[in-house]
């Protein structure tokens, strides 16, 4: 894919955009100094390179949330992110090289849910051989993140585990999934 080119006022209204995400074309254009269908098609072609996303997050520390990174070294990265795409708990995952070639993300309103997390879905996977489990102490700026939300109680869990089941759940060391009747916190 050839590198996006930008010209100084498209770093402009990217910026623009970056302070504050709901700034409309008119105070836009007037900041740029170009006429609001310009910078509306400016805008239209940043879009669509992805160089200006509109998502959805929360601010997860604010919401008492506790957030972890878990570096894994795995045989199957795609397997391990194809098993929590369906998780409440997962926020995101990225493939990198060296050792651990696999970084998750995860959030969970208590540390004990997420090492049970780490511990039943990770540790125990026959190809993953390695997992550093660190917790967020205090993020840089704002932690903001998509959250899965608004989804159906099931009984079969896309994981394949059963929450009633679990020695994590019955010594009250996990909160179960949120996806399940089991779950008993009050986040989801």
């Amino acid at each position: 894919m050839d590198p996006i080119k930008f010209d100084d006022r498209d770093r402009k209204i990217i910026a623009l955009f970056e302070e504050n995400p709901g700034i409309s074309q008119t105070e836009v254009a007037a900041k740029v100094g170009l006429s609001q269908p310009t910078v509306g098609a400016r805008i239209n072609k940043l879009r669509q390179t992805g160089a200006i996303v509109t998502t959805m997050g929360m601010d997860l520390r604010k919401l008492g949330l506790n957030v972890a990174k878990v570096d894994v070294t795995t045989k199957n990265s795609i397997e391990i992110i194809d098993r929590f795409r369906g998780c409440p708990y997962f926020l995101n995952g990225v493939i990198v090289s060296g050792r651990e070639n696999l970084c998750l993300f995860f959030a969970a309103e208590d540390i004990s849910t997420i090492e049970a997390l780490v511990d039943r879905h990770l540790r125990g996977n026959p190809s993953v051989s390695g997992v550093d489990l660190g917790i967020v102490i205090s993020p840089v700026d704002n932690l903001i993140m998509h959250v899965k939300m608004g989804f159906e109680k099931t009984e079969a869990l896309s994981c394949g585990f059963d929450c009633a089941k679990c020695q994590y759940y019955a010594h009250n060391r996990c909160l179960g999934c949120p996806r399940s009747k089991y779950y008993r916190g009050k986040f989801w």
